[in-house]
C-alpha cells in the first residue's frame, strides 16, 4: 500500500507543477497534496508541522495567484475590462492549438478587453495588455517554483525514508 501512496503522491507532485501554468489546477495546492499523500504513508512519520507550513505557503500563494494578473493590468493602467479579457484569453489560449497560446492568449485578451473599454486609444491597451502579460508570467513562475520546491521536499523526504519503502521484512 506504501508503494501505491507513494506513486500516487510523487502525480500529485507532478501535476502541481503542470498546474503552475493552468488556471483550473492550483499548482502548489496540489503538489501539497502530493506532500500529505506521502506522510500518510506508514514508511514516512507524520510531520504536523512540516505540513501545516508547507499548506500555509501554498494557500497564501493560491489566494496572491487571483490578484498578480489584475494587478499587473491595473498598474499598467488596465480597466476591468483588460481583466475580464485577460481571464477569457487565457482560457482560449490554454485550448488553442497554437504554440504558446497560454502566454498569447492573455496578452491578446486584455488588448482586446481594453479595445473595446476605449478603441480610440490603442496605445493604452497594449500598455494594459503588456501588464496583464507581465502579471500573469509573475504569477505562474511564482506558483512553478513552489510547486518544484514541493516536489524536491518530497523527493528528499522519501529519500530519507527509502529503506522503509524498500524494506520487505514483516
Amino acid at each position: 500500500m506504501d508503494i501505491f501512496l507513494l506513486i500516487i503522491g510523487f502525480s500529485f507532485a507532478l501535476l502541481g507543477i503542470i498546474g503552475s501554468f493552468l488556471p483550473v489546477l492550483p499548482g502548489p495546492l496540489t503538489s501539497w497534496v502530493g506532500l500529505l499523500i506521502l506522510h500518510l504513508t506508514n514508511s514516512v512519520p507524520m510531520n504536523w508541522t512540516f505540513l501545516g507550513i508547507t499548506l500555509a505557503i501554498a494557500v497564501i500563494i493560491w489566494i496572491i495567484d487571483y490578484f498578480i494578473p489584475a494587478m499587473g493590468t491595473k498598474k499598467f493602467g488596465g480597466t476591468r475590462y483588460g481583466v475580464i479579457g485577460t481571464m477569457l484569453g487565457l482560457i482560449i489560449g490554454l485550448l488553442s492549438p497554437i504554440p504558446f497560446g497560454i502566454i498569447i492568449g492573455p496578452f491578446i485578451g486584455a488588448f482586446i478587453g481594453e479595445m473595446i473599454h476605449d478603441n480610440k486609444n490603442s496605445g493604452k491597451a497594449l500598455k494594459a495588455a503588456f501588464g496583464s502579460l507581465l502579471g500573469f508570467l509573475t504569477s505562474a513562475f511564482m506558483k512553478f517554483i513552489a510547486a518544484i520546491i514541493f516536489t524536491g521536499l518530497y523527493i528528499s523526504k522519501f529519500w530519507e525514508y527509502k529503506d522503509a519503502f524498500f524494506s520487505f521484512s514483516s
